[in-house]
This record gives C-alpha cells, structure tokens and sequence, in this order.
C-alpha cells in the first residue's frame, strides 16, 4: 500500500488547524462571557493567528494532491469531526442524533466530490 504523505501531513494540519479555529470561534462563549466583548476578540484573535499558521501549509499541502473542491469538502468533514467532541466535552452540549445525521450527508458530499 502507497501511502499519499502530502495528504496525510494535510489532514493532520487541518485537523489541528480546527482545534485552534473551534476554540476561536466558540471557546469566548463558556469561559469569557462574563468579560467585555473586546476581551473575547483579542483571546479569539490569539487563537486564529495559530489556526492559520497551520491552515495555510495544510492548504498548500493539500492543493499538491486534491483539488479545491475536494480539499473544502475535507476541510468541512474534519471540522464535523472536531467540533463535535468539542461541543459534547468541553461545552458540555447533550448528544444529539443530528450530529450523526449531519456527519451521514457529509459522507455524501465526500462521495460524490471525490468520485472519478
């Protein structure tokens, strides 16, 4: 078996990419909602200069192998599959069955962007 390493160092930057990009975008709404809204932007900015840090290379990694499309379709699947631990561990949000659901049309966006 050949193993693609340009999509491989790409999807585990990606995938660390969203860690950085969820905790951004969500994290200000537990942990500072009590402070101003500035305080929430500059942590949330904090986050996204190292979420962009690793997004830039993985999209230039990733453009070597996929195509744009492709390679937003995995962007979306890998944020599917942060989020939701985030939303279940760290917000503390209940299980949902939506949550698999969205992840099933996902897995048919993925089928039909990746298709010959």
């Amino acid at each position: 078996m050949i193993v693609n390493w340009p999509l491989v160092r790409a999807i585990v930057l990606l995938t660390a990419s969203n860690v950085f990009m969820t905790f951004a975008w969500y994290a200000h709404l537990r942990d500072l909602k009590a402070k101003p809204w500035w305080i929430a932007a500059i942590f949330s900015w904090s986050l996204a200069f190292f979420e962009y840090l690793l997004q830039v290379p993985a999209n230039r990694i990733g453009m070597t192998t996929l195509t744009l499309p492709q390679l937003k379709i995995l962007q979306e699947v890998i944020t599917l599959i942060v989020f939701v631990p985030f939303l279940l561990f760290y917000m503390k949000q209940p299980f949902k069955w939506d949550f698999l659901w969205a992840g099933c049309c996902l897995c048919g966006a993925v089928f039909f962007i990746f298709r010959k």
